[in-house]
């Protein structure tokens, strides 16, 4: 009897255990496994096909560090981000901002905001490709009957950065407006009345109430579209057709220079070396843009 007590008392004291150990054998396998086997990588020659052929330690980012492509590639990445993500989440919010007010068919406008984000990305890429062709695309016809010459688009490093913040754009905007709705509709109604009691006009309202009500979502969604940015990949890979990112590599970004050296060089160890920077990147940029945003919402 006393037996069977302490096996019922055990199996209740080891059920949360069980309950969650789900997720951590998944994260293991398929979070911690691959970041450690990575950094191991790393610290290899390692041909993709052939495996390891040495233990070169530290080279590999020292060889990283003083590559001119990867430092061009940073610069892309970092140039689409700040030109896709910042009004990305500005237009966002001022869709969220529309959103939240009285809205005849507020769910259909809400269903039509989202519709981007559904559509897959290479259906994206490839009808902004078409958009964007030199000489027969829509966009050239616009600019061609505005007295402007044609524009090859990959042609130039601004322009095709352009090109695929636009692409970026079109498909994130929906999805960051619609969590911003969502946020916006938990604040208390309370506070917005007494804002307007106290004599506060809509801006007034929307700066001191809203933002700061908001606020958790705001630092998610900065963190998401850090994350996003910095790994960008499959609009400027279909943009361009290649790993390259353009003749001049005048839009490689990261992740494709990581998946020119991986996938094309067969240079596992670099590519490894590459994955550990970006996630080091991603980190802080994800920490500089998350204290960013806390400071701007609590000076408002």
């Amino acid at each position: 009897m006393r037996t069977q007590v302490s096996f019922a008392r055990r199996g209740r004291e080891a059920a949360p255990y069980l309950f969650i150990a789900p997720f951590f054998v998944l994260f293991a396998t398929f979070g911690l496994y691959p970041l450690l086997r990575t950094a191991w990588l790393s610290l290899h020659r390692w041909d993709l096909l052939a495996g390891p052929v040495e233990f070169t330690g530290l080279a590999n980012y020292a060889r990283l560090f003083a590559d001119p492509f990867f430092y061009n590639a940073l610069a892309n990445t970092a140039s689409i981000f700040l030109v896709g993500a910042v009004p990305q989440l500005v237009a966002a919010l001022g869709i969220a901002a529309l959103l939240d007010r009285p809205l005849r068919g507020r769910t259909a406008w809400q269903a039509v905001v989202l519709l981007p984000n559904v559509v897959p990305v290479v259906a994206v890429a490839l009808v902004f490709t078409q958009l964007f062709m030199r000489d027969h695309g829509l966009v050239a016809r616009i600019l061609s009957a505005l007295g402007a010459g044609p524009l090859d688009w990959q042609a130039h490093a601004w322009s095709a950065h352009l090109g695929v913040a636009i692409m970026v754009l079109w498909r994130w905007t929906g999805y960051h407006a619609l969590l911003y709705l969502a946020a916006m509709q938990s604040v208390p109604r309370e506070l917005h009345e007494a804002a307007a009691l106290d004599g506060a006009s809509r801006a007034r309202s929307f700066r001191s109430v809203t933002l700061p009500g908001i606020r958790p979502t705001l630092l998610f969604t900065a963190v998401v579209s850090t994350i996003g940015g910095v790994q960008l990949f499959t609009e400027p890979r279909l943009f361009g057709g290649t790993s390259t990112g353009g003749n001049d590599r005048q839009f490689q970004t990261l992740v494709m220079y990581l998946h020119e050296r991986g996938f094309e060089q067969l240079d596992a160890g670099y590519a490894a070396t590459i994955s550990w920077v970006l996630f080091a990147l991603c980190a802080l940029v994800a920490l500089g843009n998350t204290a960013l945003v806390r400071r701007l919402v609590g000076r408002w």
